[in-house]
């Protein structure tokens, strides 16, 4: 079985390119890259231009740009072509045409908005079949069919999980979303306000899922800072550790999110594909397959990685370790070709 097929090198070189220059656009945000519009008063006969725009935590704001001159038109020339994001487009299209595997253009606008309100600033991970995509253009691979979705899903670690990312940040999520004016409706907590899922009437499949790590009382936990409620979940806490940055796209461009790290990935998928259950057996199988992809690539070079990845994985108790063998055993129904089984399993022994 091909769990996946290499990149070429010039698909390999494409995606270097547009994650340096997507990551030097993050750091180099001005006002012409904000989202907003400019607005002038005439004061005593002098035009004055001001800009104005909805800040992270959702409130509209407006500053003084200066008075209306060459160097400020070049400014509002510049925010109305959308530079320097609109620079990653090319660099998107080249790498899509060389082979790397795009998201979806839906799917784009709901990550690229989020990201522009502040959310993977805020500490937002985006994890689920989507990080899986980003994995294949990071690690130089396709991987086909395995890593189409119609969910998209983000993780946030909440205050209980210490993680190398800011959680300061104040953004108002649900504004975010309303903004895309996709018809994405929320589906309320019990405490009456904004839950974790988003659903879209005009596509059932099309859904928007906000989760966190389960821990005592497993109720789900009020973010205030990101103005929703998250859904917790069990075993969350092992995947979003060693958190990396990737860059997403489509032909309209590019966005540098935060994803899990692969390994991290791979193995917190043998635990999930367990606990399910029988009706869910699509999933199951997407999240095994999946994971023996990921392993299936390291297993060619990295192994230490892998080892010492599944080595955290057990040591986490008995439960953890009972649902990651299980996994794991079914991979190798799965793909017994990888051998991951005896690989792996000897490094929880060591």
């Amino acid at each position: 079985m091909d769990h996946y097929m290499p990149l070429s090198l010039s698909a390999q070189t494409a995606y270097a390119q547009l994650l340096d220059a997507a990551q030097a656009v993050e750091l180099a945000r001005s006002v012409a890259n904000l989202r907003g519009s400019f607005a002038s008063k005439t004061v005593k006969g002098g035009v004055y231009r001001y800009f104005q725009y909805t800040e992270l935590s959702g409130r509209l704001r407006q500053f003084y740009v200066g008075p209306d001159s060459p160097q400020v038109r070049e400014l509002i020339a510049q925010h109305g072509e959308g530079r320097p994001m609109a620079a990653l487009e090319p660099l998107a299209r080249s790498a899509i045409a060389l082979g790397c595997a795009p998201v979806l253009v839906p799917h784009f606008r709901v990550i690229r908005r989020l990201s522009d309100y502040g959310f993977f600033r805020a500490g937002g991970v985006l994890v689920g079949t989507h990080a899986f995509l980003a994995f294949g253009n990071m690690l130089g691979v396709s991987w086909g069919d395995a890593s189409r979705t119609q969910d998209v899903d983000f993780a946030h670690a909440g205050k209980q999980l210490a993680i190398a990312l800011p959680s300061n940040i104040e953004i108002d999520t649900p504004a975010a979303i309303d903004s895309l004016k996709m018809g994405f409706l929320p589906l309320g907590s019990s405490d009456g306000k904004h839950g974790g899922t988003w659903l879209s009437p005009r596509d059932p499949d099309f859904q928007l899922d906000f989760i966190t790590p389960q821990h005592r009382g497993g109720v789900p936990y009020r973010h205030a800072q990101l103005g929703i409620t998250l859904q917790p979940l069990k075993f969350m806490e092992y995947l979003l550790q060693d958190v990396q940055q990737a860059v997403l796209f489509c032909a309209d461009g590019a966005v540098v999110v935060n994803v899990p790290h692969p390994l991290r990935y791979a193995m917190h998928k043998l635990i999930v594909a367990g606990e399910r259950g029988a009706t869910r057996a699509a999933k199951s199988n997407k999240d095994l397959r999946q994971s023996a992809a990921l392993l299936a690539h390291y297993r060619q070079g990295s192994g230490w990685e892998a080892r010492e990845a599944w080595g955290d994985l057990v040591s986490r108790g008995p439960g953890w370790k009972t649902r990651a063998l299980r996994g794991l055993s079914a991979v190798e129904k799965l793909a017994p070709e990888l051998g991951v089984q005896d690989w792996l399993d000897s490094a929880g022994k060591r």
